[in-house]
């Protein structure tokens, strides 16, 4: 295995786990923002208004994403097991 072949898998497995997360942080993200604008405009700093939301929407995102990102992370594995003999030189 050159280094050059090293890096690539290094970084073809960065860049899924990225394209995995992304649908969670953006979801994560704008739940933050949208409760936090929510607090100011109320003044309510109540920590389970912060903390339930964010769970209801993460756990959504999760059911609504989860099929893509089986797909993605299966698309991943078949990729480097079916080229696992390129690896052994």
């Amino acid at each position: 295995m050159t280094p050059q072949f090293a890096i690539d898998v290094i970084r073809q497995a960065l860049l899924t786990a990225f394209w995995i997360c992304v649908p969670m942080l953006v979801l994560g993200f704008a739940a933050g923002i949208a409760i936090s604008l929510v607090q100011i405009a109320t003044s309510m700093q109540d920590s389970a208004f912060s903390t339930i939301p964010r769970l209801v929407v993460f756990l959504t995102g999760l059911i609504v994403f989860l099929p893509w990102m089986l797909i993605k992370m299966t698309g991943y594995t078949t990729a480097i097991l079916g080229n696992l003999g390129r690896y052994a030189h």
